[in-house]
């Protein structure tokens, strides 16, 4: 990379005077050049650890689309959802609370960590609206069910780990949440029909403490260290299966006890037109802790 830079210096120089003194100065120099260069071992190398990462930002996204996703059982029965559409209100400064993705070292042990963190939003300024249709086909019956709307859907700082397992095969990984959503509703008269909804209305899911008050912090729901979850297939007398779990907690990497989440509805209802709304009032769970999950698909 030197070569160009030297060429640029002496172009100029019209004087065969200057041109020496340009070059007697770099052979000068190449000796204590030389000299602050060291051999690194390979056991250097591999302690290196830099601090690059990916920032990027998703101002002014949007998309939507008709495809469908199905999930059909051995029995030729189906479930789908099509027509997902989702869009983002943003930080009046764009890009001045990127999402980020890093590559950082593991806990003792274990291998390093993808880590994707969502923006902070301490404001709540990064708004996301979503839909989705969805059906099912069972029994000889094909049923359009409707439509999943939810609005000023807010993330509060989170996000993802991924990792290899300590055991077996797959992808382990860790998820932490802070979540506030304006309203879930399920529509059957389609996203754009109100008149006819079942709506839960400020949804709120975060860290507790011991009193089940919210901490406004993330909800460790796994971690790759000291709870980690795990996507793989299993095999057994039935063949191999998709396994979805989280492990029990792992004192040797946190304090051996599940982190505790909580969820609170403002308000749940029942609209049908030509009939009163039913008010069913709030909802709250105060604590919850996942000690232990375990999920096989069937065949």
């Amino acid at each position: 990379m030197r070569a160009p830079e030297l060429k640029r210096t002496l172009r100029p120089c019209r004087r065969a005077g200057i041109s020496v003194v340009v070059l007697g100065s770099l052979l000068l120099g190449a000796p204590a050049l030389a000299l602050a260069l060291e051999p690194l071992s390979e056991a250097a190398m591999s302690a290196v650890r830099g601090r690059d990462g990916v920032s990027f930002d998703l101002s002014g996204f949007s998309m939507s689309g008709d495809a469908r996703v199905t999930y059909t059982t051995p029995d030729n029965n189906s479930i789908y959802t099509e027509k997902l559409s989702a869009s983002r209100s943003d930080n009046p400064n764009p890009f001045s609370d990127p999402y980020r993705l890093d590559i950082v070292s593991g806990a003792p042990g274990l291998a390093d960590v993808v880590k994707i963190s969502l923006p902070g939003n301490a404001n709540g300024d990064q708004r996301w609206q979503f839909a989705y249709d969805w059906g099912v086909n069972a029994n000889g019956i094909a049923r359009d069910m409707g439509s999943v709307v939810m609005t000023d859907v807010v993330y509060y700082g989170g996000g993802w780990q991924f990792t290899t397992p300590q055991v077996n095969e797959g992808v382990a990984f860790g998820a932490a949440l802070r979540m506030d959503i304006g309203q879930l509703a399920y529509r059957p008269r389609g996203r754009a029909d109100a008149t006819e909804q079942m709506a839960l209305s400020g949804i709120h899911i975060g860290a507790v403490d011991a009193n089940g008050a919210f901490t406004n912090q993330p909800w460790v729901i796994a971690d790759v260290a000291a709870q980690p979850a795990v996507i793989n297939a299993l095999t057994d007398e039935t063949g191999p299966r998709l396994h979805i779990g989280i492990d029990w907690p792992d004192p040797r990497y946190g304090n051996g006890q599940a982190a505790t989440g909580g969820v609170a509805i403002d308000n749940i209802s029942f609209v049908s037109p030509g009939q009163p709304t039913v008010d069913l009032g709030s909802s709250r769970i105060g604590s919850i802790q996942i000690q232990y999950l375990d999920i096989k698909f069937k065949r």
